[in-house]
């Protein structure tokens, strides 16, 4: 009897796939799937839902490297998930938002002086659209002024990094944060060398709002 040994090889590479298990949110791959939890925590749109992994970037400061998972909802909605660690790790999920949310939000003229020295701004909300319903605060002070980041598209735990400088050195930006009173709540403005500005909500959330990963196909 002749015993195929590359059949039965591929069978236990296919089991030891299948055995890969996920029990912290950073060992999350691309196409794998997050469950969230119906906490009253979260806003509604995502009490619940299933999320998908579509990419993974890197945002790399001076002092830190943070990786971002790309999410995808059932429902239609786009996350960015980073880990916020510090003594305990906190999931940060990053809404983007568009110019007319933001003229909802705030008056713009004081929106503006995010971008002025020495970046003490305090903003009030005027009022919500329905894309930022449960992910705004009413006050938020700022925190972090034109800190110099490089954006990558590709995965700093599995990929290096090239060198802040010379070709494919990632895209350059300058971050502005605010946050609520609790810090649970915050803005990120992310400026881009061509004048580009992307405005996002993030939302500090324990990782037990995760209540189920398991890995995509």
């Amino acid at each position: 009897m002749v015993v195929n040994m590359g059949f039965f090889n591929s069978i236990f590479k296919k089991d030891k796939v299948a055995e890969r298990k996920l029990s912290h949110p950073d060992q999350l791959k691309i196409n794998d799937i997050i469950v969230l939890s119906d906490s009253f925590g979260l806003p509604e749109t995502l009490r619940g839902q299933e999320f998908q992994v579509t990419a993974i970037n890197s945002y790399e400061y001076e002092n830190k490297t943070d990786t971002e998972w790309v999410l995808q909802g059932t429902n239609n909605i786009q996350l960015y998930l980073t880990l916020d660690i510090d003594d305990e790790t906190y999931l940060k999920f990053s809404l983007k938002i568009e110019h007319n949310d933001v003229e909802t939000l705030f008056n713009l003229d004081d929106f503006a002086t995010v971008f002025d020295e020495p970046g003490n701004t305090f903003l009030e909300k005027l009022d919500d659209t329905a894309h930022t319903t449960s992910w705004s605060s009413e006050q938020y002070k700022q925190q972090t002024y034109s800190q110099v980041g490089y954006f990558h598209r590709k995965d700093n735990r599995v990929e290096s990094l090239s060198s802040y400088e010379g070709k494919d050195a990632g895209e350059q930006f300058e971050l502005y944060a605010l946050f609520d009173k609790d810090e649970t709540r915050g803005i990120d403005v992310e400026v881009w060398q061509d004048g580009d500005t992307e405005v996002f909500l993030t939302l500090f959330r324990p990782t037990t709002d995760i209540i189920d990963m398991y890995p995509g196909s």
